[in-house]
């Protein structure tokens, strides 16, 4: 099966930790979590395709702290065709989650002993995305002209076409003999 064929998404509920055992111990005290997810959608502009890896919560006198390194595929498209893709991404995590909540804090644990990791990996996510994330190294791209995808073949559109800025250095260029080499 292709990743283009996943239909379903697992609810990203299941990145809503219960950490009430590790608030009640004391500090030092740290667990590791295993993550093996099928797809799961972060946020209505995110999906990850899969997500695993280790995380290490460990109780400080803050909070708890959360450590570890996620494999997963960012949904994207490629920058020059426009074409679905999945970019392989590692998510290095390593963030403080207050508790008690604090306004100081971009992340906490809330009073009912929650952590949700789905922000932290939201912003993760997108800083480990490429800026102009490739199908492959020589995607043809789209047809400025009539969009079709070059990759696909080739169309029938003018290919000489010039910038009317540059024209002047084409016809400079028509204008020289060509040199003969002995």
């Amino acid at each position: 099966m292709t990743h283009s064929q996943h239909q379903s998404f697992v609810n990203n509920r299941v990145l809503k930790l219960n950490v009430g055992f590790l608030l009640a111990e004391g500090v030092g005290y740290q667990r590791d979590i295993a993550l093996d997810l099928p797809r799961v959608r972060l946020a209505d502009d995110l999906t990850l395709d899969f997500l695993k890896g280790t995380l290490r919560l460990s109780r400080n006198s803050r909070g708890i702290l959360v450590q570890g390194d996620l494999e997963s595929h960012v949904s994207s498209e490629c920058a020059r065709c426009l074409q679905e893709i999945f970019v392989p991404v590692t998510l290095d995590v390593e963030e403080l989650f207050t508790y008690p909540p604090s306004s100081d804090s971009a992340y906490s644990v809330d009073d009912t002993g929650i952590l949700d990791l789905a922000p932290l990996l939201r912003e993760e996510a997108f800083l480990a995305v490429p800026m102009t994330a490739l199908c492959r190294p020589d995607c043809a791209g789209l047809c400025p002209e009539c969009g079709k995808n070059l990759n696909e073949g080739t169309c029938d559109c003018e290919r000489d076409t010039i910038d009317p800025r540059l024209a002047v250095l084409r016809l400079q260029l028509d204008d020289e003999e060509p040199v003969e080499q002995d």
